[in-house]
């Protein structure tokens, strides 16, 4: 790209502004990449008067970082979207379950320091605030244990569904850990053969404008100039067209999400019939933690740390040991990979004709795995908004971004909390705690919640990515102390919720008597029998 992008003509530019949207160019493959551009081809695809061609443009030589192995439940809403069958998708990904989030030594390094956020909402979570009643009667059983079965079956390495159970549905809610290099290639596969994208490998050597400065075209050796009336940034950090060309500006976050480097390596089981765990296990280090995602043939571990707080030696000294320290990992070969990043996001998304999605819009860091699914929003928004002509794109663009800036605001708010509430010590945890790093409306809430326990009407939107449970998970977890006033409602609430309670304690019991372990469903989907109503 070190050519300079020339301006098409007066023509081109009257075209392009009153001209129907009909060619959508994704640049970048990765997750990402395949991602929004199945979700328009199979929203907009085929042969009828309003279809659009998508395309997408990889460079062959740029390798997707493949570090991000964890999904929401969004990935199945997705997954189901695209056409891709559940079994198909896990045999080729390498994939298995994920059911929430582990966590460990994060409120004060105790070897009881442990908690759940489970993807599953609280038992009754539609008609009442369970949490309310459990601050009373706790009782020192957990938060998550109290209001969900979904721990305790983690804890016991138990599937989220039965092999009878259709594809996509489940018995308590889930997500996936997968190979994303895998994943990448599956999608690519699917886009292609299926949905019937036009995957170009070149590389890009210049962006042509046109005289209103919207991009016109792509200069390729490769396959010549590359035209579109839509063009997807999904080229990672280096964000090619919305930040370089467009001279979007980058936003950081340093001064509230201190983490900026990672180690990751994949490590192989001991032994061929080790416990695949469904959660992502995040434990608690010194300058960060430590993420480990439980594949069928290998764990993907590796350790989130701020540079500002330790070195890339003492940090690659601690992954090793967490390494070493787990019996169940095979110990013959220990060489990380590191990754820098920068914690931000583009001032805006959606500028002229371009949309940035993944890793071109920012990244943060992957505790609570909130990059994949913000590119899967975003992806769904421009597949059920996409603008038919360029007159309507700008009102397109202005609610993208909007929608986008809320979202990203309120990762970063839940991301923090989980610092916030540590009484960990260390220089990285009390620089966590400093009032001046904490996001304004974060510190509000946290007042608020001192005296009421979170509920919906704390949030803005219905389509909200972390809800008034997710935070209760946490701050329950963590032991945030909340101290309620006594309510006229109070023994109606009590009794309400002391029937939900015990409706958990039943669930519980039939879910641990009825479901399959883990790798037990994991390997029967593997070996190709009929699963999921195939």
């Amino acid at each position: 790209m070190g050519r300079p992008f020339r301006r098409y003509s007066s023509q081109r530019k009257r075209r392009a502004m009153s001209g129907n949207v009909k060619r959508v160019v994704v640049v970048g493959g990765g997750a990402a990449g395949w991602i929004v551009a199945g979700m328009i081809a199979a929203e907009h695809g085929g042969a009828g008067e309003d279809s659009v061609d998508v395309s997408l443009v990889e460079s062959p030589d740029v390798p997707i970082i493949g570090v991000g192995e964890g999904t929401w439940p969004t990935m199945r809403m997705t997954l189901s979207k695209l056409g891709v069958r559940e079994a198909d998708f896990i045999r080729a990904c390498d994939a298995s379950f994920k059911q929430g989030t582990k966590f460990s030594g994060w409120t004060n390094g105790a070897a009881s320091d442990v908690y759940y956020h489970p993807f599953t909402l609280p038992q009754d979570y539609l008609k009442t605030n369970l949490a309310s009643a459990w601050l009373e009667r706790s009782g020192g059983v957990p938060f998550a244990d109290c209001v969900s079965p979904q721990p305790r079956l983690c804890d016991e390495g138990l599937a989220p569904k039965q092999e009878a159970t259709p594809e996509y549905a489940y018995v308590v809610n889930y997500g996936y850990h997968l190979d994303a290099g895998k994943f990448a290639a599956l999608l690519a596969r699917h886009c292609v053969g299926v949905l019937g994208v036009r995957h170009l490998r070149a590389h890009v050597d210049r962006i042509n404008a046109d005289e209103s400065g919207d991009i016109a075209s792509l200069s390729t050796k490769e396959h010549g100039d590359i035209e579109g009336d839509l063009f997807i940034d999904c080229t990672g950090v280096a964000s090619l067209l919305l930040r370089k060309h467009l001279g979007v500006r980058f936003v950081e976050q340093k001064s509230v999400l201190f983490a900026d480097r990672a180690l990751a390596i994949q490590a192989p089981y001991a032994a061929p019939d080790s416990v695949i765990a469904s959660t992502t296990a995040s434990t608690a280090q010194s300058a960060g933690w430590v993420w480990d995602i439980a594949l069928p043939t290998r764990r993907g571990v590796g350790y989130v740390y701020s540079s500002a707080h330790v070195s890339d030696e003492v940090a690659e000294e601690t992954l090793a040991a967490y390494v070493r320290a787990d019996p169940d990992l095979a110990q013959d070969r220990f060489a990380p990979r590191k990754i820098a990043f920068f914690p931000g996001h583009c001032e805006t998304f959606w500028r002229r004709n371009c949309v940035a999605v993944g890793m071109a819009a920012g990244f943060l860091e992957p505790l609570e795995a909130s990059a994949l699914v913000l590119a899967e929003l975003s992806a769904q928004m421009l597949a059920e908004n996409l603008p038919r002509s360029r007159d309507a794109m700008d009102g397109a663009a202005k609610r993208f971004n909007e929608k986008l800036h809320y979202h990203w605001r309120r990762v970063i708010e839940f991301l923090k909390l989980h610092y916030v509430l540590s009484a960990r010590d260390g220089d990285f945890w009390r620089d966590n705690r400093r009032a001046e790093s904490v996001p304004e409306r974060l510190a509000e809430a946290l007042t608020v919640w001192r005296e009421r326990a979170p509920w919906k009407q704390d949030f803005d939107r219905v389509d909200e990515i972390f809800s008034a449970a997710s935070y209760q998970y946490v701050l329950y977890g963590m032991n945030f102390k909340t101290r309620e006033r006594a309510t006229q409602r109070r023994a109606e609430n009590l009794e309400q919720a002391e029937a939900a309670f015990g409706e958990v304690e039943r669930k519980r019991a039939q879910m641990l008597a009825a479901l399959p372990s883990t790798r037990a469903l994991v390997e029967a989907v593997r070996t190709g029998g009929p699963v999921f109503g195939g």
